[in-house]
């Protein structure tokens, strides 16, 4: 049935039900009372429908489908469908509600910066990570013009110019943003900030390693060079001169292959691919070593002790020698002769701690903080003579990176030095499981 015969055919039957009521009371009591009684029907009726648009301009006020009131006759109806269509709409805002939840939580995740204005450039909404990047607030700041809160004349000009199909490199904050604004509807803008902070660094710590790496490769080579068109254009050198070129070459040649050797752990104690193994570190062993190993670097120009009493771990045995063994050997390295090194393995406070402890020649503490960086010396001249390569602190701070242990640095100048690695105490093997390992 059409919606109009849905309408009109019961207001018919309703109209013609109160024409014969009206004409009963004719046909019975005359036509004074059947007037007076369709009078007083008509106002019946005129007061029900006053009464029904009454209701429905208060509700239209506040249109919720639980406040919508039921009807009689035609209103049923017309109140029907409104509940209908009100539910319907109210469905349609919670799901687009729980959409534009969904998309600030997604926006709110990004590592990007996002931030939505008008055609105008006045912020209307914007995720954390530009808040971060460009330092606004968008509970202060919503509904101001963007280039009042970014007072960057590089960025002014940008806006200005209008080229938004080339990004735009800004300092600001202390960080390097890559800047870029995105046409969004008619009357939106888009704008969106990458962090290229750490990306910059990476790039730069790379540069500076191949710069550095090549540097320290350089001098050996050279001189091995040297030495070698020295033999092929005097043949007839004495043997003397001859023994001493090969002993200098072979020194050099032994100081490129540690370098090698400490870029290749360097690279594989950073690689995802070599994850760390842990097996039962029995320390004491491991440390008796390390002196055997100091004692012989030393050549007996060293007082040089051991003090192992604190439990075995959990860890990587072939890195932790090597952490622990670079530790003792630059100690040895920068203490002069007849000066002491104390190699000592304690639990403290519940951490186990290694520390090495000399009476060397001390650090600065402006270099203390840089003291980890690849190729960083303190003094260049020396750490040539004592054929260090520039890595070795470097690989210390990786491999207790891999194992959640802190290094900690304390020195005075000519009077030495403290180096104090504390692993976390969930590395402890306790003597039950040593006992069921061995």
């Amino acid at each position: 049935m059409s919606p109009r015969l849905v309408f009109w055919v019961p207001a018919a039957i309703r109209l013609a039900l109160l024409l014969a009521g009206i004409g009963g009371v004719w046909y019975a009591f005359g036509l004074l009372p059947a007037l007076a009684a369709g009078v007083a029907a008509m106002m019946v009726l005129l007061f029900v429908q006053l009464q029904y648009l009454y209701l429905l301009s208060s509700w239209l006020e506040d249109p919720a489908s639980a406040r919508l009131p039921d009807g009689w006759g035609a209103w049923a109806d017309i109140f029907s469908r409104l509940y209908r269509l009100r539910r319907q709409d109210e469905k349609h805002q919670a799901e687009l509600t729980e959409w534009l939840a969904r998309f600030r939580q997604a926006m709110s995740l990004l590592p990007d910066g996002v931030v939505i204005m008008d055609d105008v450039l006045f912020l209307e909404w914007c995720n954390t990570a530009a808040e971060q990047h460009l330092g606004l607030e968008l509970g202060r700041d919503k509904g101001m013009r963007i280039t009042n809160l970014i007072r960057s004349p590089i960025f002014m000009d940008y806006i200005i110019l209008g080229r938004y199909e080339q990004p735009l490199t800004l300092n600001l904050r202390d960080r390097k943003l890559i800047v870029q604004i995105i046409p969004f509807e008619n009357r939106r803008q888009i704008l969106v900030t990458h962090d290229a902070t750490e990306s910059e660094r990476i790039e730069m710590m790379r540069r500076d390693f191949i710069a550095n790496a090549s540097h320290e490769l350089r001098t050996p080579l050279t001189v091995i060079n040297g030495f070698l068109e020295i033999a092929g254009a005097q043949p007839n050198l004495d043997v003397q001169t001859r023994l001493s070129h090969l002993r200098l070459m072979a020194e050099q040649g032994k100081r490129m292959q540690n370098l090698v050797e400490d870029m290749l752990t360097l690279t594989r104690l950073e690689s995802v691919e070599y994850p760390l193994r842990p097996e039962h570190v029995p320390v004491a062993s491991l440390l008796e070593q390390i002196r055997q190993e100091a004692e012989a670097l030393s050549s007996g120009r060293h007082a040089i002790s051991l003090s192992v009493e604190g439990p075995d771990i959990q860890g990587g045995i072939d890195e932790l020698r090597s952490a622990f063994g670079n530790l003792v050997s630059n100690a040895v390295r920068y203490t002069p002769e007849h000066g002491r090194i104390d190699i000592v393995w304690r639990l403290h406070e519940g951490a186990p701690q290694f520390l090495v402890r000399d009476t060397g020649i001390g650090i600065r503490p402006e270099h203390i903080a840089r003291l980890t960086e690849r190729f960083y010396r303190v003094d260049k001249g020396r750490s040539r003579e004592t054929q260090g390569t520039g890595l070795g602190l470097a690989i210390v701070k990786h491999v207790l990176l891999r194992h959640d242990a802190v290094l900690s640095i304390e020195s005075v100048p000519d009077k030495g030095s403290t180096f104090t690695v504390t692993f976390p105490a969930r590395l402890v093997i306790d003597s039950g499981m040593r006992a069921a390992a061995a």
